[in-house]
């Protein structure tokens, strides 16, 4: 998919994946989100979690590479824009251990990140994205570019965590991905997260027709080039939710720029450790990006950055 390509192709995947109908490209709207994405009750949600893990019981997730743009010392929040503008997303991630029946890990703690809307992640700036895309400082935003679109969230008792965030966008030469590591052992501290170990390392994907939908609008449309689809993704390996692709719900279904929700239940192992960074399936060199990614160096402020990055 390149420029204003549009793959019409109807796969078993993307019927799966994608529940929100057809959509059309349109300006950011960003009215009545919150609303939009509300809990309906405590019951209600209870009941839901339930149901859906239940049905969602599956082997272990596929761990990969955490690739080379983790930094350490993310902060503990529900929110991680910080005024980053982008199609609004929610995402809701269930966590269970797939080694005992699939039983909710409360307390654990989910960690994201991924890049803005032109591909560009805090605390590398810097780094090219590829293609043809405006410099990351002319995005307009506040955000603080050694924090924005990272953070953590720690389970409820129903195994829950949900953040609000953007759409990402994409930088060669991967597909559009978000980041994620379960941590358990641990505990909230200094705003952040110490302690305890990594069960989990990963990173959750998106149908093509529905990025495609999304890329085409402000402010994704800016960043041109060569966009990878899911098939030639150097790091999904096809497996659909098991190797982290997300169920998509839009908020709108004729309007896409009115955000979207997406699902996902992390099977996990809470007595494994992996932290990405030299081992797990996909990514090439384990934590070692590969050779024709963007590279860049973080300020002097940002948060320490792991070994591999």
């Amino acid at each position: 998919m390149t420029g204003n390509h549009k793959d019409t192709r109807i796969t078993r995947r993307r019927a799966l994946a994608v529940t929100g109908g057809t959509v059309a490209a349109g300006g950011l709207a960003v009215a009545g989100y919150q609303s939009a994405f509300a809990d309906t009750s405590a019951e209600a949600g209870a009941t839901a979690d339930a149901t859906s893990t239940a049905s969602a019981c599956m082997t272990l997730m596929s761990s990969v590479t955490e690739g080379p743009y983790y930094l350490d010392g993310a902060l503990v929040r529900k929110d991680i824009t910080e005024g980053k503008s982008g199609v609004p997303l929610t995402l809701r991630l269930t966590v269970v251990d797939a080694t005992d029946g699939c039983t909710l890990v409360k307390g654990a703690a989910v960690e994201i990140w991924h890049c803005d809307a032109w591909g560009y992640y805090s605390g590398y700036t810097t780094a090219n994205p590829g293609g043809s895309a405006p410099a990351e400082s002319e995005d307009g935003s506040t955000a603080d570019d050694s924090t924005y679109l990272r953070g953590y969230q720690i389970a409820n008792a129903n195994g829950v965590v949900k953040f609000e965030t953007i759409f990402p966008g994409w930088y060669t030469p991967r597909t559009c991905h978000i980041h994620v590591k379960v941590h358990t052992g641990g505990e909230k501290e200094d705003g952040t997260y110490e302690g305890g170990k990594v069960n989990y390392t990963g990173q959750l994907f998106f149908d093509d027709a529905v990025a495609e939908e999304i890329f085409a609008l402000e402010p994704y449309s800016r960043h041109s080039g060569s966009y990878t689809t899911l098939d030639n993704d150097m790091v999904y390996d096809g497996g659909g939710a098991s190797s982290g692709l997300l169920t998509l719900k839009a908020v709108h279904k004729a309007d896409p720029s009115q955000g979207y929700k997406g699902s996902l239940t992390l099977g996990i192992d809470p007595d494994a450790e992996n932290t990405g960074a030299g081992g797990g399936s996909g990514g090439g060199d384990g934590g070692t990006p590969p050779g024709d990614a963007p590279t860049g160096t973080p300020p002097s402020d940002a948060p320490t950055a792991s070994a591999s990055s």
